[in-house]
């Protein structure tokens, strides 16, 4: 409430008791409280030996993971400030495919210094602008420190190590070897080397519970989760000549409303008999463009299915709308839209089109195999149950963001925590260089930087002080910035000896985008909620 110049009172924010405000201080205390409790969930999932969570949603349906990206999609989270940080993970998987966990362990660590910095008496502001300029050292030093890797379509074992690395800390570590050599054979199937372009959208993951991980493999040619529509269909057909309809294989209806008196027995007969003219004429009209196989995005009825089988004319029906694009692709096929535009020269192509009956559950799939042009694959995963292969799916996503990002900028640096380490040691360096209040900040933000290392020591049992006093002692002695936490066995080593990469873009993006929300989140002065705001 405040006065006119004649002191009449007048309102510009009601108090109403439906309204809950926070002013100053205490709204970014609960703000970065908020924050902090998310980064500290996501913590134990750091790494190779992090932790799993087991989430349950609103329907009862389980999901088991440790992609941070997934475990903030689960959540429920209502706080505004903590959806920021879900939003944050959100941004790492859409823009970089991993090192999602990281990214929110990193904005927490952030926020937990900026909370001793606000306690000092720094304003939020001066505290803001300091980890920008820290976060532009950092990113520049991590610049400096990466190296080239080289790789080509004959030469794939340094792609091969870092998909590794990524996912060794998933679900997939029994079969590494494997996902990795499935990963790197899929984006290379579909990149363009010469314009270091990757079009993720042209491989498909399919998965199938039952059979083993080792089961999983890459098909050159799409899968498909469908069957012949009459199971006395031929179910092989090699050379295949395959005709993709989007039209239905029934007779063409009125666009207007109309009404059909059929009175007698034989209108009722001369009707019967014009829709298997109808019929006759289509499947005739496929047959006569040299087609083998019919592949249709509508159902059609049991009259049409009998005429196709009569011409030994194998169809799949019910192929949905990505899948019917993957097959044009993957075939050269081009898409008919009516029976009267059927031609030779639209039929696509494939060495063999079969199904497969799957264990013994009568489920059956229709793979379209070593098709005219390879730039659609489709990854096919196995695994004990639908949990595991949904968790499959998403470590195989982020190995191909990772390959992905390497074909579009090939620098790597060395993982284990070694390189935040590193970029730690440089800002810190860097701030005995400033006079002024910057210095707190930016020595807040090489503290901030040790979180990571210090949670990957942690999470696989090691202590987590002493480690990390080892690896930044080993670091200056030695003038290596490449040692880190090796989680596998337990101890401080040189991260390029044992082989754990990580991307350049990845981990500066990491640093970007949490030093970004960070900013954010300081700059938040007062949170006002309206009734019945969550």
């Amino acid at each position: 409430m405040v006065f006119d110049e004649y002191g009449r009172p007048f309102i510009i924010l009601r108090d109403g008791g439906d309204q809950e405000r926070l002013q100053g201080k205490k709204a970014r205390k609960q703000n970065i409280l908020a924050a902090k409790s998310i980064a500290t969930i996501m913590k134990s999932s750091l790494g190779p030996k992090g932790m799993d969570k087991i989430l349950v949603g609103s329907d009862g349906e389980v999901t088991i993971t440790n992609d941070g990206a997934t475990i903030l999609k689960e959540m429920d989270v209502e706080n505004q400030v903590a959806k920021l940080m879900v939003e944050l993970s959100q941004s790492q998987d859409d823009e970089i495919g991993d090192g999602t966990t990281g990214v929110v362990v990193f904005a927490g660590a952030l926020l937990e210094q900026a909370e001793i910095l606000i306690e000092k008496g720094i304003h939020p502001t001066r505290i803001a602008d300091g980890f920008e300029a820290s976060c532009a050292i950092a990113i520049e030093h991590l610049a400096t420190l990466a190296e080239e890797l080289e790789f080509s379509r004959e030469n794939t074992a340094n792609l091969h190590q870092v998909v590794r690395s990524c996912l060794s800390s998933k679900v997939v570590k029994r079969c590494e070897d494997l996902m990795a050599q499935i990963s790197v054979d899929a984006i290379l199937s579909v990149a363009d080397l010469d314009r270091k372009d990757v079009n993720l959208s042209l491989i498909k993951l399919e998965g199938k519970a039952g059979g083993k991980m080792e089961d999983s493999k890459l098909v050159n040619g799409i899968l498909l989760n469908k069957h012949m529509s009459h199971p006395q269909m031929a179910k092989e057909i090699k050379d295949a000549k395959i005709l993709i309809l989007t039209c239905a294989f029934e007779p063409p209806k009125a666009k207007t409303k109309y009404t059909l008196e059929i009175k007698t027995a034989e209108q009722y007969k001369q009707l019967d008999a014009a829709e298997k003219e109808w019929f006759i004429e289509m499947v005739q009209r496929v047959k006569e463009s040299g087609a083998n196989v019919v592949m249709c995005q509508w159902g059609f009825d049991d009259e049409a299915n009998h005429l196709l089988l009569q011409n030994e004319l194998p169809a799949v029906r019910w192929v949905g709308g990505t899948e019917i694009e993957l097959l044009a692709i993957a075939t050269g096929a081009r898409i008919v839209p009516r029976f009267d535009d059927i031609s030779s020269d639209k039929l696509g192509k494939a060495a063999v089109v079969r199904e497969i009956e799957l264990g013994t559950t009568k489920e059956h799939i229709v793979m379209v195999e070593d098709c005219a042009n390879t730039n659609a694959v489709t990854i096919f995963v196995r695994g004990g149950n639908n949990m595991i292969i949904e968790e499959i799916k998403r470590s195989i996503h982020d190995a191909l963001c990772v390959v992905r990002n390497l074909v579009r900028d090939n620098r790597i640096i060395y993982g284990g925590g070694a390189a935040e380490i590193a970029c730690s040691n440089k800002v810190a360096e860097e701030a005995d260089k400033v006079s002024n209040l910057e210095q707190y900040v930016m020595r807040g933000f090489a503290d901030a930087l040790e979180e990571i290392p210090l949670a990957l020591a942690y999470n696989c049992g090691m202590p987590g002080i002493e480690s990390l006093a080892e690896a930044k002692a080993r670091q200056v002695k030695e003038k290596n910035p490449w040692v880190g936490v090796e989680c596998n066995t337990s101890t401080i080593e040189d991260m390029k000896q044992r082989n754990v990469f990580e991307t350049l873009v990845g981990k500066q993006q990491q640093l970007l985008l949490a030093t970004q929300v960070v900013k954010m989140i300081l700059k938040i002065d007062d949170v006002i909620k309206q009734g019945g705001a969550g």
